[in-house]
């Protein structure tokens, strides 16, 4: 179609309710007249359906739901504009008392007509696929979390002693063989002691590819500066990044902790103002991911230290975490959109944050670089350290450092970086 036949091409507005197996699609033009009859499409006719009715003049919404973005793919080159709503703020402006399937897409089309949908960003394939594989992981880590309850909960109603901790070696698991357990009992412990061993090795392969995948691009340029933070690891630190996607679409870090659901609440009526406690509204792994940070950088970094004792004064002890967890947010935006590492830390040690993060990784993750080289490696792409050949925080057991021009050996590409 030409530019010319597009202009004379009346502009349609195109809704789709996604089910699990099906799609109610509907458009409407300008003044919400019914332009598309409201039809149900099966998920396994839906490419070829869009292919033989939609428009490159189309404007297109759907809700931000499981199969969203498979849908938005499938969309994407059909349409002018593919536009996805949120669906909390779409039901807080179309609420009715009769809901269906096709009253629900005209509604959403009628929406996109006048330019009321409440949209949400479209992250990237990358992003969208680092997000689900941490989530698979999350997952498992609650499942594994299940099991080791149900065996304490067998422990527990027989009032036997059993060692607390993760490590199952003989000595914290000889009460599963205890005399007052029936035999039903110890085939079940034995059952969830295979299941254990299973998904902590599930639990290890995803961190296995989440570590190598850290140290590509386009995740790499990032990790490098969250992990000149305090109390990130590799999991915490892709977990934020991934939930972030891009950081330039946060004009302000306040707009970024309001995304977290790190920021207070506020009741207001009148003149009277009631503090609520934290929205929770975004990313709830992104919470978990600072909350989790929070606690170890409360015990690494003395300027945390000191600031968590003195929220302590005057909080508890979990608003004060909460506290540090959003000023971590808002420190990540600050190294993240001036591409500076923190300044809370001396170059010694970032590189020591950089040589723990390379003990995390085995060789292959590395690229071939060994720990030495991986630490000055990130230094370099930093533009910090250059003086800098040990790491001696410990003086019974300095770190060596490998030397830059050892580095440029093996990765000519930073020569470029000034």
């Amino acid at each position: 179609m030409s530019e010319e036949e597009n202009a004379r091409t009346p502009r349609r507005y195109v809704a789709l309710d996604i089910h699990k197996y099906y799609c109610v699609v509907a458009g409407v033009n300008r003044d919400g007249q019914v332009v598309l009859q409201p039809v149900r499409v099966e998920h396994a006719d839906l490419e070829g359906w869009l292919k033989k009715n939609l428009q490159k003049t189309d404007d297109v919404v759907i809700e931000s739901t499981t199969n969203a973005w498979h849908v938005y793919d499938l969309l994407e080159p059909l349409a002018d504009r593919v536009v996805v709503a949120n669906p909390i703020k779409v039901k807080q402006i179309a609420t009715a008392r009769v809901k269906t399937d096709i009253r629900d897409t005209l509604i959403l089309a009628r929406l996109l007509a006048a330019n009321l949908v409440p949209d949400v960003w479209v992250p990237p394939v990358h992003v969208r696929q680092m997000r689900q594989l941490l989530s698979q992981r999350r997952q498992l880590v609650e499942t594994h979390t299940q099991i080791l309850n149900r065996m304490h909960s067998v422990a527990h109603r027989h009032h036997l002693k059993h060692e607390r901790g993760k490590r199952f070696n003989e000595q914290n698991t000889g009460w599963q063989k205890d005399a007052r357990l029936s035999q039903i009992e110890q085939f079940q412990l034995s059952l969830e002691m295979e299941n254990r061993e299973y998904i902590e090795k599930q639990i290890e392969r995803i961190g296995v590819e989440v570590k190598k995948i850290c140290h590509q691009k386009p995740w790499s340029d990032r990790m490098a500066y969250v992990m000149s933070l305090p109390g990130f690891g590799v999991i915490t630190a892709m977990t934020v990044l991934a939930a972030i996607g891009e950081i330039e679409r946060f004009e302000t870090p306040k707009k970024l902790a309001s995304y977290s659901g790190l920021t207070p609440g506020l009741e207001q009526s009148g003149t009277k103002n009631r503090g609520k406690g934290i929205t929770k509204e975004g990313r709830r792994e992104l919470r978990w991911a600072l909350v989790e940070a929070a606690l170890q950088a409360v015990k690494s970094d003395p300027l945390l230290k000191h600031r968590f004792n003195e929220l302590q004064k005057r909080m508890h002890r979990n608003q004060a975490i909460v506290s540090i967890a959003r000023h971590l947010l808002e420190l990540i935006w600050y190294v993240l959109t001036r591409h500076q590492p923190y300044r809370g830390f001396t170059q010694e040690r970032i590189a020591y944050k950089y040589l723990t993060w390379a003990w995390q990784m085995k060789d292959a993750e590395r690229d071939g670089l060994t720990r030495q080289q991986f630490a000055r490696y990130y230094l370099m792409r930093l533009g910090i350290g250059k003086d800098l050949t040990r790491i001696a925080l410990d003086p019974k057991h300095p770190r060596r450092l490998a030397s830059e021009a050892e580095v440029l050996a093996l990765r000519p590409e930073l020569r470029q970086i000034e």
